[in-house]
């Protein structure tokens, strides 16, 4: 099992940031590039069915925007975002759950795919 999961948006911190990305959700949903932030919150804050999942997972999750990620680990700075990586005991990272399979789920189907990984 690993140390901990880390989820990483396909979006950069910041509050200009999250504005932009709050409205770009909204008025063109099919084009907003970040498919963990559409299915893992609404227009401003996170889902409650995905915040109790976090919660009741057996490792810590992690949540990191595309500049942290990049910022933590450049090694990774090419790799397909939004990922989930796991992190084990050596600090080493592992894709958990690669960019097209979450551009392909749903949030049910982000929660099964988390439980059957771990």
């Amino acid at each position: 099992m690993p140390q901990r999961l880390i989820f990483v948006y396909n979006a950069n911190s910041g509050p200009l940031a999250g504005l932009k990305d709050m409205f770009h959700k909204i008025l063109s949903p099919g084009t907003y590039s970040c498919s963990l932030c559409a299915v893992t919150y609404g227009a401003t804050s996170m889902q409650p069915e995905w915040r109790a999942f976090i919660k009741s997972l057996p490792v810590p999750v992690e949540f990191l925007h595309r500049d942290e990620f990049i910022r933590d680990y450049p090694q990774w700075r090419t790799h397909p975002l939004p990922a989930a990586f796991s992190l084990n005991q050596t600090g080493e990272l592992t894709p958990f759950i690669e960019a097209p399979e979450l551009d392909a789920a749903d949030l049910n189907g982000l929660m099964e795919l988390v439980q059957q990984r771990l």
